[in-house]
């Protein structure tokens, strides 16, 4: 989750800076702007792959544990450790639908300020 949380704050320093940008109007360039801006949707995404890899890796091991375990069980705490594994998958969804509302938001402002 530290990886995770680094991307967020990378990708909210960079909106943050192309905010101040944006309404200074301080960009020659509009394509570039643009261009720039993407790099919030795509470090979200980045975020949301490695919630995912998160997981999987964690199941991974969970697995083999269970395997070295005999597979002698309980089901509930086998649901447990599935309902674990989901934060990491949706602490990165959330990052990520937090970086596109930001994108939309910032093309948006780009867009109109023309």
């Amino acid at each position: 989750m530290g990886i995770l949380t680094t991307i967020l704050f990378l990708m909210l320093a960079i909106a943050i800076v192309n905010l101040i940008i944006i309404i200074r109007k301080d960009y020659k360039d509009l394509a570039e702007t643009r261009r720039r801006l993407k790099y919030i949707k795509s470090l979200g995404l980045f975020a949301f792959v490695a919630g995912c890899m998160g997981q999987l890796l964690g199941l991974y091991q969970g697995l083999g544990v269970i395997e070295e375990a005999g597979g002698s069980i309980s089901p509930g705490l086998l649901a447990g450790g599935l309902k674990i594994s989901l934060i990491t998958p949706l602490y990165g969804m959330l990052i990520f639908l937090v970086s596109y509302a930001l994108w939309l938001i910032l093309d948006f402002m780009v867009s109109r300020s023309q």
